[in-house]
């Protein structure tokens, strides 16, 4: 009964835009987890680097989503 349901939501498209926006997402926070290991390899100070990586994988990965949402 619950498949059915979620057949209606999840289609193929769907689980597609969901791995290219993950796939970009994760790749995003790797690029700015690596530059700011190199920024407090060279300039040590306190930052809020979890919330700076967690919020750019937010962003990413919702706005890849809306945008093949809207343009497949």
């Amino acid at each position: 009964m619950i498949a059915r349901i979620l057949a209606k939501f999840a289609d193929e498209r769907f689980l597609m835009h969901r791995l290219r926006s993950t796939s970009i997402a994760g790749l995003t926070s790797t690029m700015l987890a690596a530059l700011l290991y190199f920024w407090h390899l060279f300039h040590y100070q306190m930052a809020w680097e979890l919330f700076a990586i967690v919020l750019t994988n937010a962003v990413v990965k919702v706005s890849c989503m809306l945008w093949y949402r809207t343009h497949d």
